[in-house]
């Protein structure tokens, strides 16, 4: 049972950026809803905080909001069980409702801990499926940091950007990872050799000339299990776990991961309907999703992926979509960081320091 209330209760007026705060600071994968005695108004899930992204729900907004938006679906009254419930009583109650987690309250009830079907069952591999990690771009906005070193080679905190996504996907269940490789790629596979030393079955894919962020894939066999796609110069703490169940209980052809990005306009926006003003707004906020570099593909899609031409991820995602096949976006609000300019690798030192720590 995990007990530690400050890490996973909040109050009703709590906004949701803190609440999401805390679920992705706990990793429970939710935050339980209290009032001052402590007795319990509702949940907030992973899955919640997700939809509610997508939804452009307000960070600033209260759960008491969320909790609203949850009235008259099965999951608005929170399932919960006595302190002292055996395991079997409450692995029964979570698999029967469908559920991840189960509140435990006292004899007053009051929440006095949690626990998850992943603390009774242990969890099981990933469906099989393979990693690409696309690395072969010269990273020119970072020179002279990049001249003689790929970009995915750069040292973060003390080791190599790369190395870090390769452990990431290791930890995943994910061991079967290909590479592919432009600039100076013989300094990748110097250092990860075949990745028996990472903990993964290594092999690399050696780009003659850019292809875009998904030609290169047009250099594969064709795969008969899902794919991964991450690229080579991004730092984050995105649970491919999650992803995976997203992927598969949205039955996509292709799941990209997208982050929200508000943008300020510093101008008053004039909405027209022809030469007739219909809306004025005084720098309004553009609640936007950007691409986050990281997709989830099944092995039809890749019958749109030319062979040996420059093909970037956005046509491919065009292409579907053109073709009425499905698209799901995951919404992230675990850390993510585009190291892109030398501002943001300043940055990533800056992050990794923190995880280290924590």
């Amino acid at each position: 049972m995990h007990t530690n209330l400050g890490a996973f209760c909040v109050g009703p007026d709590c906004s949701f950026r803190e609440a999401v705060r805390h679920i992705d600071e706990n990793g429970l994968g939710i935050v339980l809803v209290v009032d001052p005695e402590r007795r319990l108004l509702g949940t907030i899930t992973d899955g919640d905080a997700r939809r509610a992204i997508l939804a452009n729900v307000n960070l600033e907004a209260p759960v008491a909001a969320l909790l609203a938006l949850k009235a008259g679906s099965r999951h608005a009254r929170p399932v919960t069980a006595r302190v002292g419930t055996d395991r079997e009583t409450c692995v029964r109650l979570m698999r029967s409702h469908g559920i991840l987690h189960l509140p435990l309250l006292d004899a007053q009830e009051r929440v006095a801990g949690v626990v998850r079907l992943n603390d009774f069952v242990q969890e099981g591999p990933l469906p099989t499926l393979q990693a690409v990690v696309m690395a072969g771009g010269a990273g020119r906005r970072l020179s002279p940091l990049t001249d003689e070193t790929p970009k995915p080679m750069l040292p973060i905190g003390d080791r190599p950007l790369l190395e870090i996504i390769i452990e990431q996907l290791r930890e995943a269940g994910i061991t079967q990872v290909k590479v592919t490789t432009h600039h100076k790629p013989e300094k990748i596979v110097e250092h990860f050799g075949d990745g028996k030393e990472f903990g993964v079955e290594l092999s690399y894919m050696e780009e003659d000339r850019p292809l875009g962020t998904a030609g290169a894939l047009g250099l594969l066999a064709a795969p008969t299990t899902t794919t991964l796609v991450v690229c080579g110069d991004i730092l984050t703490q995105v649970d491919y776990r999650t992803l995976v169940a997203y992927h598969r209980g949205h039955q996509a052809e292709l799941t990209m991961v997208v982050r929200p990005h508000d943008l300020k306009v510093p101008y008053g926006v004039v909405e027209c309907d022809g030469p007739l003003v219909r809306r004025v707004r005084e720098k309004p906020v553009l609640n936007l999703f950007v691409n986050a570099g990281i997709y989830l593909l099944e092995p039809s899609a890749f019958t749109d992926i030319p062979k040996a031409q420059r093909f970037d991820m956005t046509d491919l995602i065009q292409s579907l979509l053109d073709a009425g096949r499905r698209v799901v976006s995951f919404p992230l609000y675990e850390f993510w960081l585009d190291i892109g300019q030398h501002a943001d690798y300043r940055e990533a030192q800056e992050q990794v320091k923190t995880w280290k720590s924590s």
